[in-house]
Formats: structure tokens, C-alpha cells, sequence
């Protein structure tokens, strides 16, 4: 006879698991080293065939750039957790939306692709906590194998390892849920209305991407563009006063431009005094936004003589970017909730 156990019909615990891209657990060399090893050792990310890249990533890049990024994140850390502003951020987000979501009975986590907490362990504890139905919601609007498809990646190579899989769904790219666009066109304003200043140049700027990985078909490119567009769109604003950009570029290769830093430089020299960056393919302010562009972006362009730089904050845990996460989440439970 077999052992006593649920019912089939009765429903098992809902659970969403929130991902992000991920972060160091603390500024040291060899704690920046471990995280950057495992993202740049990650194919979806690097595709340069791994007998030539690995010599190259151990023996030269592993050797120099944790203590670069160290130095980056030692601006920007958040001293008062220990942590990066990103895990901050994305534990606020977890939070917010485990309580909204409370009385439904929905369990909530959150994960690193890169660092800790780490995907598997999360979808682990949920599993363990009763979750036989979860949603992996990566939170990136625009989608790129580099980013969506290798946190995926990673939440299936888990179920991989277990007898009993719980059913998972996967939250899509939402880079013209109309919500989305909204709530980038709110934050925005409420950004510009909080400077001393009026930019005369607001840049769109996206992480970059090498144009070999669009030219292999990813769609990243082509939503960044639609997501600008809308933008546009909603605020009434023409190209010329939110161009897009791309940022965060990364060895030799050509990636896809106009590249932000060039592009700051450009209007500095062409004698635009004024600027102001919005982030929109980030859900949470990170390195990329605080210190590239809040720092070495807002240097570049005071140097080459312009005046005022603002970087506007991303979504965040604002009222505004909780209200799209819990909206984009409760879509895609329907009909488990």
C-alpha cells in the first residue's frame, strides 16, 4: 500500500522568485575575483569558445580587474549592511511584493544569477517550504540570452537535480508592457522635477552588448529601441531630447553603439552644459548605474566642459517599480492564484 500523502487535488504552496544579475559579497580582491569568475566564466555571457578564454580570464583578466572593480564598488557600497546597493535594492523588492502578495498565500524570495543568494539554493528553500508551483521572474524588461535566458538557465539546471519538480513558469520581457512604460515615464519625471537644473540632453542608457550576439539573433537590441520609442512616446519628446545609448562595454569587440561614454563626451565638446542619463534596462540601481554613469560618466562629461549631470534613479523598490513587479507577477500567476 503506498505511504498516506496529499491529495492530488489539493493544491500545493505558489512561490515567486525574484532574480537579479547578482553582486560581490563584499569589495576584497579575492571576493571580486570569486564573482567575476563565475559571470565571466558564464558561455552566455563570454561565448568565446572556452579553450581560448579561460587562459585568457585566469591568467590576465582575474588577475587585474577584481581590484578595479573593487576600487568601484568601495564608492558606492552600502556600509551600514555590508553589501552592494543592488542586494539592498532587490531585498527591498522581495520584501515589498512578499507582503502584498501575503494574503493570497504566496511565498516570495529573491536570487542573484552571480553571487549570493544564489539561484538553486533559493528555488531549494522554496521548494522545501512547500512551493510545488513557482514563478522565476527575472527582472529584466529587454531580453538577452546574456541576462534572461542564463538565469533561466540556471533555475532549470536545478529542477535537473530533482526527483520531484515543482511546475515552474517564467516571467517574459516586459519592454512595452504599457505598466512598464508608465512607471519609467512617472519615475522620470519625478527625477527631472527633483534637480536644481534642466537638462537640455536626457540619455537613454542601456547595458551594452556585443553586436555579434544581435547579429546571431538575440532581440535585445530591437527592445531597447521599442522601449525608447514608447518612452518617447509617452512623455512627447523627440529623439533628439532622449537619444539611446549603451554602456558597460567589455574587451575589444564591437558593441552596440552609440556608446554612452563616447556620447557624453560628444555633447560636452559640442557644447551641451547640461545632461541627465535614465537607465531604463536596469530594475535596480547597481554599479553600472551609480558609479559608471553617476561617477566616471558625470567625470567625463564635466571634464570635456560641461556643467551639470545628473543620473536618474532606476525603479528601484519606488512605489512605481513595485507597483509594475507586483502587476507583472500577478499576471503570470493567474490561474494559480
Amino acid at each position: 500500500m503506498a505511504p498516506a500523502g496529499p491529495s492530488a487535488a489539493e493544491p500545493g504552496m505558489v512561490g515567486v522568485l525574484l532574480v537579479n544579475l547578482g553582486t560581490p559579497d563584499a569589495t576584497d580582491f579575492w571576493s571580486v575575483r570569486r564573482y567575476l569568475r563565475e559571470f565571466l566564466s558564464d558561455q552566455r555571457v563570454i561565448e568565446t569558445n572556452p579553450l581560448v578564454w579561460q587562459p585568457i580570464l585566469n591568467l590576465i583578466v582575474l588577475s587585474i580587474r577584481p581590484r578595479r572593480s573593487g576600487h568601484a564598488y568601495e564608492k558606492i557600497w552600502n556600509r551600514e549592511q555590508n553589501e552592494s546597493p543592488l542586494r539592498t535594492i532587490t531585498r527591498a523588492q522581495g520584501e515589498k511584493l512578499a507582503r502584498a502578495l501575503a494574503p493570497e498565500g504566496v511565498i516570495v524570495d529573491w536570487a542573484m544569477r552571480y553571487g549570493n543568494p544564489a539561484i538553486g539554493e533559493r528555488l531549494r528553500e522554496l521548494k522545501r517550504e512547500g512551493c510545488e508551483r513557482i514563478l522565476i521572474a527575472p527582472l529584466y524588461p529587454q531580453y538577452s540570452g546574456a541576462t534572461t535566458a542564463t538565469a533561466n538557465d540556471t533555475a532549470f539546471r536545478t529542477l535537473m537535480a530533482m526527483r520531484r519538480q515543482p511546475a515552474i513558469r517564467t516571467l517574459p520581457p516586459y519592454f512595452d508592457d504599457p505598466a512598464y512604460i508608465d512607471a519609467l515615464a512617472v519615475s522620470l519625471e519625478k527625477g527631472l522635477a527633483a534637480l536644481s537644473f534642466e537638462p537640455e540632453v536626457v540619455l537613454a542608457s542601456y547595458h551594452g552588448l556585443p553586436e555579434s550576439y544581435v547579429a546571431k539573433g538575440d532581440p535585445y537590441y530591437d527592445q531597447c529601441l521599442v522601449t525608447t520609442e514608447l518612452l518617447r512616446q509617452r512623455l512627447g519628446w523627440s529623439a533628439e531630447q532622449l537619444p539611446i545609448t549603451f554602456q558597460s562595454r567589455f574587451g575589444r569587440a564591437e558593441w552596440l553603439k552609440p556608446y554612452t561614454l563616447a556620447t557624453v563626451t560628444e555633447l560636452a565638446e559640442g557644447g551641451v552644459k547640461r545632461v541627465a542619463v535614465v537607465t531604463p534596462g536596469f530594475s535596480a540601481d547597481c554599479i553600472e548605474t551609480l558609479e559608471e554613469i553617476g561617477m566616471q560618466n558625470a567625470d567625463a562629461f564635466r571634464a570635456h566642459g560641461g556643467t551639470d549631470f545628473a543620473a536618474i534613479p532606476c525603479l528601484n523598490d519606488s512605489a512605481e517599480g513595485m507597483a509594475l513587479i507586483e502587476h507583472l507577477v500577478r499576471r503570470e500567476l493567474k490561474g494559480w492564484v
